[in-house]
Parts: C-alpha cells; sequence; structure tokens
C-alpha cells in the first residue's frame, strides 16, 4: 500500500517528512497516514511531521471515488489521529491543492504554500463533498466565511487563501520555509502544543461555562511545571552555593 519511500528524516533527525501522493485511492492514503502517526507515535524525540502534499490534477475535483462510508470513516479517523497528536504537524502544499490534499492541509497546524498553489474544494456531479473538510472549514474561517468559500464552489487563489487565514505562509523557498515553522512550533513540548491546540479548536463550538474546566485544568498543570522548573532551578543553585 505504501513504501518507506514515502517517509524520511530531517538532516537533524527530527522531524519525519511523509510525501502524498494526493493521486492515490482513499484507502492507500488512509493506510499512509496512519503509518505517520505510528510513526511520530514511535519517535523518542517529539519533533514535527511535515506533510509533503503532492499536487492533486486539476481535472480530478471527484473525491473520495467510489468507496462506501465504511472506507470514509477510516479516513476521516486517519486524518483526526493526525491532528491530534502529541507531535505538530506542518502542511507544504503546491499546485492544485483539492481532495485528500486539501483536508489534510486544513487539518495540519501550520501551513505552507509555494506560490503556485491554488485551494480547489472537491466536487461530485457539481455538489461539493460533505465530509469534514467543511466543518474545519467553519472552524478556520467562521460560518460566514465558510458558507462564501462553498456557495462558490470554485477554486480559492493563493492571494485569497492567505488573506482567509487558511495559508500561514507563502515562500518559494519551502525548505527555509519548514526550518521556519518548524522553529516555530517546537518552542513548545509537543504534549502541552498539543492541549493549547485543543482548546483553540474546541473554542469554536464550546460554551464558555464548559470551556472553563478544560482551560483550568491546562492552567494548572501549567503552573505546576513553572513551579517545578523554579524549585529544580534553586536547588541547583543552592547545591553550588553548597559545594
Amino acid at each position: 500500500m505504501h513504501s518507506d519511500s514515502n517517509f524520511t528524516e530531517t538532516p537533524d533527525g527530527l522531524d519525519l517528512m511523509v510525501k502524498v501522493d494526493a493521486a492515490r485511492p482513499l484507502a492507500e492514503l488512509t493506510v499512509l497516514v496512519n503509518s505517520a502517526c505510528d510513526r511520530a507515535e514511535g519517535r523518542p524525540e517529539k519533533g514535527a511531521v511535515i506533510l509533503e502534499l503532492g499536487a492533486t490534477p486539476v481535472d480530478r475535483r471527484e473525491w473520495p471515488g467510489e468507496v462506501n462510508i465504511q472506507a470514509v470513516t477510516r479516513w476521516e479517523r486517519a486524518v483526526r489521529r493526525l491532528e491530534r497528536l502529541d507531535a505538530l504537524n506542518i502542511a507544504v502544499a503546491h499546485g492544485n491543492c483539492g481532495g485528500p490534499a486539501l483536508e489534510l492541509l486544513l487539518a495540519a497546524d501550520f501551513r505552507i504554500g509555494a506560490p503556485d498553489l491554488q485551494l480547489t474544494l472537491p466536487v461530485n456531479d457539481g455538489h461539493v463533498w460533505p465530509g469534514m473538510l467543511l466543518y474545519r472549514l467553519v472552524q478556520h474561517l467562521g460560518l460566514a466565511r465558510a458558507r462564501q468559500v462553498f456557495m462558490r464552489g470554485t477554486g480559492i487563489s493563493l492571494r485569497q487563501a492567505s488573506e482567509l487565514g487558511l495559508v500561514d505562509e507563502v515562500c518559494g523557498d519551502v525548505p527555509a520555509a519548514v526550518r521556519a515553522g518548524t522553529v516555530l512550533l517546537e518552542r513548545m513540548s509537543g504534549r502541552e502544543a498539543a492541549v493549547r491546540r485543543q482548546l483553540l479548536l474546541e473554542a469554536v463550538t464550546t460554551e464558555y461555562d464548559e470551556a472553563l474546566g478544560a482551560h483550568l485544568a491546562a492552567c494548572d498543570r501549567e503552573l505546576r511545571r513553572l513551579r517545578f522548573g523554579r524549585e529544580a532551578a534553586a536547588s541547583e543553585l543552592t547545591g553550588k552555593a553548597t559545594a
């Protein structure tokens, strides 16, 4: 279904790079995404997962093809698993980005677009595919703007994608943009970054009183982490003073 050639590491060995051929069948892509998650979860160092999204053929807006709902469910679960990894993920897209590439792009923590990027909603027989892609569009854009994108049903230019916040950085030097994005995201430990990501995602649909408990729990963990760091630093200074 896939080979090790889909997976490489960055020169420093910290980050996992995954090549995604958007023209592959749904079942193969599902296996690839789950395999990427397995590898990320099994790494001792929680570096970033970098998705290199291959361009989608312009004449193939249909997605996901002739599959059953069980196959679609497995795909959605795989994308959600990627979205909730402790390891943060970066998506790099170029050319026409539609179908599975667009779904993975919207699930990424940091999204880099090459100068030739265009986003294309998947359409079957004139109808936009009603998968979780629409859900993520609302999360990213809000209902009004997501509805405008949906009603147009046409391509989203790179300029529009940048203005809407669907692309975080536009760069012709993709490796340099990936390095910058990795440094930006790895300022926090993987687990703590994942907690904050989840709080952001839930803020769109969760009432204040319901969200308060989760935010307070995260604040409590952070206070304990900071307190432990201060105590460890103080202990180290005391040890040096008495040496």
